[in-house]
């Protein structure tokens, strides 16, 4: 009989490679693990309890929030607030950091979450998800500070992702590989189902929101009509797939190969997905897998938070690809390069 690797074991195998390891990055990662049952539980009830559509509410982005938004952000902040293992935490519901509770410890870690991106989609029955990153503290003083999440995504500690859909996985690197485990709800646990995830050299698919074409840039529309080979009948074109939720995009882009972009235009230069709580953790991960983020300018890792729930432009996936897109972008954008720059960094203006 093969081996069943559970995701408890898994963390605790790569945790044996440090030997100054304390164990509390494990117990994090396994909090986040048990709380992404949690939400797949609901999330498989939403049809039969009160909890699909809207709340009535708008987050820090000033967006409507999904009952289930509500419901996910809660579970994530309450299975971490206790554990003396964090201390700080961010979530892209909230105009604010999270603190730990006065009357909690503090840990050596920083959270940051997207508890429900795609939230949408489980009014019509389609995938959603959840995105995290750990930092490591780098305030001074016992709390955590907006200084230990405002870090760049260089200094990521461990990121990873949970897909609610059909099956429900997690995915995660701490710097060793990404890996992905399926939940197997007839014992409760997620199991090594991905191990060594790499992207595909043949890249299949793009995916973009193809109805925001007459806002994007030139360039972005030229690199488009590339991916569809309009420029070369005989060239292969990559099929399109879009699925609302970046996690859903993503997850098929890692697995089949192919890139994910979202682009700014000039009448919103930073587009529309956060760098902390979404952007930097997948291109973590996907830099893990062998693949590349960028925001047209150069690479997701590099750039330096200024705000809590900045926004920038991404490309995402298959290598060659994305500094395929770049090279489209600085040649024909720039005025979008201007306007971007500007926000993208502010302090050299």
């Amino acid at each position: 009989m093969p081996s069943l690797v559970t995701i408890e074991r898994h963390i605790i195998e790569q945790q044996r490679q440090y030997p100054d390891a304390t164990g509390t990055f494990t117990q994090i990662l396994q909090d986040m693990a048990l709380a992404a049952k949690i939400i797949a539980r609901e999330a498989r009830r939403a049809g039969l309890v009160n909890i699909l559509g809207t709340a009535g509410s708008l987050n820090a982005s000033g967006e409507l929030q999904h009952k289930l938004d509500i419901f996910a952000d809660q579970i994530i902040f309450k299975m971490n607030d206790h554990t003396g293992r964090l201390c700080v935490m961010a979530s892209e519901e909230h105009d604010d950091i999270l603190p730990i509770p006065e009357h909690f410890p503090c840990g050596r870690y920083a959270l940051v979450f997207d508890p429900l991106d795609g939230s949408g989609n489980p009014d019509v029955n389609a995938s959603i998800g959840t995105i995290f990153a750990l930092f490591r503290k780098v305030s001074a003083g016992e709390r955590g500070a907006l200084a230990d999440v405002l870090q760049s995504g260089r200094q990521i500690a461990a990121a990873g992702y949970i897909v609610y859909g059909p099956s429900t996985m997690m995915v995660y690197s701490t710097g060793q590989g990404v890996h992905g485990f399926t939940l197997d709800s007839s014992l409760g646990e997620f199991i090594l189902s991905h191990e060594n995830l790499k992207m595909p050299s043949a890249p299949r698919y793009y995916s973009t929101n193809q109805g925001n074409e007459r806002y994007w840039t030139e360039g972005v529309r030229n690199f488009v009509g590339w991916l569809q080979a309009k420029d070369d009948p005989s060239r292969k074109p990559l099929d399109g797939r879009y699925m609302g939720a970046l996690v859903a995009d993503f997850h098929r882009i890692l697995l089949k190969g192919g890139i994910y972009l979202y682009p700014g235009n000039l009448q919103n230069p930073a587009g529309k997905l956060r760098l902390i709580y979404e952007c930097a953790p997948l291109a973590y991960l996907i830099e893990q897998a062998g693949g590349y983020a960028s925001d047209g300018l150069g690479n997701i890792l590099d750039i330096q938070p200024h705000t809590l729930h900045q926004r920038v432009p991404l490309f995402i996936g298959d290598r060659n690809l994305v500094e395929q897109a770049e090279r489209f972008i600085q040649a024909h954008d720039a005025e979008w390069l201007t306007a971007y720059r500007a926000l993208r960094e502010p302090a050299v203006q």
